[in-house]
């Protein structure tokens, strides 16, 4: 008797189910299971006959030669009009090999895939389009899945591959059958990246969360929807009805979210400050059952902001008040970190050069001392008047103004490029609001009005704005530092309007004198002996910068000393993710591109280890 085989693939996993008779039975037989061996039940009086030989005439018509029930052996046309009046008894005799043999064949490889992991424990490594380093192969089969359930931070240095290893992590539990339900958390500018790379090396298919995908959601609710999805860690971190509806959805069985020194809390004037994002950091915990947090900078310096984020993996342990005199937990068993001297190939040699970091001094010149200087007298006193708002229950207001003197004295460290812009732009946007004011108001004592579309932020989310993407976190700067002023009445505006243009002529004089110190030691880099090699080849050089001003001005700059404008690249926030690709691309492989010029975007998901 043959025998069938059912198979099922669900949630990503193959089972196989055997069912005796499943083919047995009596169903109407056709002329084609006329065959030697078959028993038929209607092709002889008195039960079921089975079928010696079969001869076709034609294809309406067969010559069956049979033994009944009795034993006698007849024989007779059978034609395709009688089909109807037969049945099958048995598809063949027993162990007659007749079955199905492909869908065996699917059975045996459902039950083999099953099972691989037993068999090969590094199954997600042979079905993967990468080539694994020995430190990745480690952390996911040594140090991650061994753990059950997993509460892990994933702390390696950048250019260690974390992406990677979270990609074998997740694909090694799918088919071991403990993940179907997965979920990236990453900042904004690193969704489409981690979409790409979990398809392009893994063959795992995750979905963005993106509006449309929220609003064309069938239930109401895409986190129930989707399996595999990947959301941007603000819009949900900024979005109560976004994390309701994470609330209500199916448990994930795995979270995984990068960048995560960015859901951190802080001890201010003797209290917890917990940021939206760690509220969102505490909200993925209790919803997952394994939850990985991935970040090269764990550790801010303060060991209380630390034990903080480590309460994201192990309340129990990390929570609550820090105490005087518990100055360091150890957290090596909830967490791994290895530096790029740590990282080796598999023959044993290191992965990166060795890193030699040195600090250059140097001494500013007389005009720049002469304006950080007045600049830093400008700052304390307008800082000293928005103290007024405070004393009056504005303190939005005085955060602001002090916010924007921040910005300011930020810049003034910078260069004299990014000092001057920024008081510029400051002068021109405060004079067109004095131009405003006095259209709708008289006398000099007039007081001015709120500014409006100023950002506005709780106290203890200010926070957050150090860790927003590139191009936000320049738009919110560069909106406060423009519009906030201290200034109450027409008279103080003008006045500090005033200081202002003093400032901004002393500044753009600083910058065409070219008495600039930082500039001076670049300069002196670009004709280095080491930015040449042994065949006379010119060396690569990364430049890291923090303002935008800064960027375009040192850019400009190393053009215009290496007199060619092609051999600089630039990434800043306003380059979009192709344009830092193609950036990144024509550094590495084009000769003739000698520069990079690049700010905190470029840390933003692209690897220049």
């Amino acid at each position: 008797m043959s025998e069938a085989v059912e198979v099922s693939i669900i949630g990503g996993r193959a089972a196989t189910e055997a069912r005796p008779g499943m083919c047995t039975g009596l169903a109407v037989a056709t002329l084609e299971e006329l065959r030697a061996g078959a028993f038929v039940g209607g092709l002889a009086p008195g039960g079921a006959a089975r079928v010696v030989d079969a001869e076709w005439f034609g294809d309406q018509a067969v010559k069956v030669t049979f033994e009944d029930s009795a034993g006698a052996v007849g024989n007779r046309l059978v034609y395709r009009n009688e089909e109807p009046s037969m049945e099958v008894v048995e598809a063949g005799r027993p162990w007659s090999f007749d079955g199905d043999g492909a869908l065996l064949r699917l059975a045996s490889e459902a039950c083999r895939i099953r099972l691989a992991h037993l068999f090969d424990p590094y199954l997600a490594i042979r079905g993967a389009r990468i080539e694994p380093l020995p430190h990745q192969i480690t952390a996911v089969y040594g140090e991650m899945l061994p753990r059950q359930p997993l509460r892990f931070l994933l702390a390696d240095d950048p250019g260690a591959g974390k992406t990677v290893m979270a990609g074998l992590l997740v694909k090694e539990l799918m088919i071991r059958g403990d993940v179907e339900r997965c979920l990236v958390v990453a900042p904004g500018g690193l969704v489409e990246q981690w979409q790409d790379e979990l398809h392009e090396k893994f063959g795992l298919d995750f979905d963005v969360l993106t509006r449309d995908r929220v609003e064309a959601a069938r239930a109401g609710n895409p986190f129930s929807e989707r399996n595999l999805l990947i959301a941007r860690l603000d819009v949900l971190a900024r979005d109560p009805d976004l994390q309701s509806r994470l609330e209500a959805a199916p448990e994930w069985d795995l979270i995984v979210c990068d960048e995560a020194h960015r859901m951190s809390a802080g001890f201010f004037g003797g209290e917890v400050k917990y940021t939206k994002r760690y509220r969102l950091g505490r909200l993925l915990g209790g919803r997952c059952r394994h939850f990985l947090l991935m970040t090269a900078t764990p550790h801010n310096g303060k060991e209380e902001d630390f034990q903080l984020f480590m309460a994201l993996l192990d309340a129990d342990r990390f929570e609550g008040r820090f105490r005087d005199g518990v100055h360091e937990a150890d957290a090596s068993d909830l967490m791994r970190r290895l530096t790029k001297e740590e990282l080796y190939r598999f023959d044993g040699k290191p992965l990166f050069p060795e890193r030699r970091a040195y600090t250059v001094e140097y001494a500013l010149s007389a005009a720049e001392a002469a304006l950080y200087a007045e600049v830093t007298d400008y700052v304390r006193e307008e800082m000293n008047r928005a103290e007024r708002f405070a004393a009056e229950g504005d303190d939005g207001r005085r955060r602001n103004v002090g916010f924007a003197l921040t910005i300011l004295q930020r810049r003034l460290a910078s260069s004299p490029a990014a000092i001057h812009e920024s008081l510029r732009r400051r002068r021109e946007r405060l004079e067109e609001r004095l131009a405003e004011e006095r259209l709708t108001k008289r006398g000099r004592e007039a007081r001015l009005a709120a500014e409006t579309g100023l950002p506005v932020w709780p106290e203890d989310d200010e926070a957050e704005i150090e860790d927003a993407p590139g191009d936000e976190m320049e738009a919110t700067e560069d909106a406060v530092l423009d519009r906030a002023t201290a200034a109450r009445t027409v008279a103080e505006l003008a006045i500090e309007i005033d200081t202002l243009r003093r400032l901004e002529a002393r500044a753009r004089a600083l910058r065409r004198s070219g008495a600039d110190a930082k500039w001076r030691e670049l300069d002196s880099i670009l004709d280095h002996p080491l930015m040449t090699d042994a065949a006379g080849n010119r060396r690569k050089l990364i430049v890291f910068t923090e303002p935008r001003d800064t960027l375009n001005d040192l850019a400009d700059r190393i053009r215009t000393r290496l007199g060619r404008p092609e051999a600089v690249a630039v990434i800043h926030g306003g380059v979009g993710r192709e344009g830092r690709r193609k950036a990144v691309e024509a550094f590495t492989h084009d000769k003739e591109v000698l520069v990079l010029v690049a700010n905190d975007a470029a840390g933003e998901g692209i690897n220049l280890q």
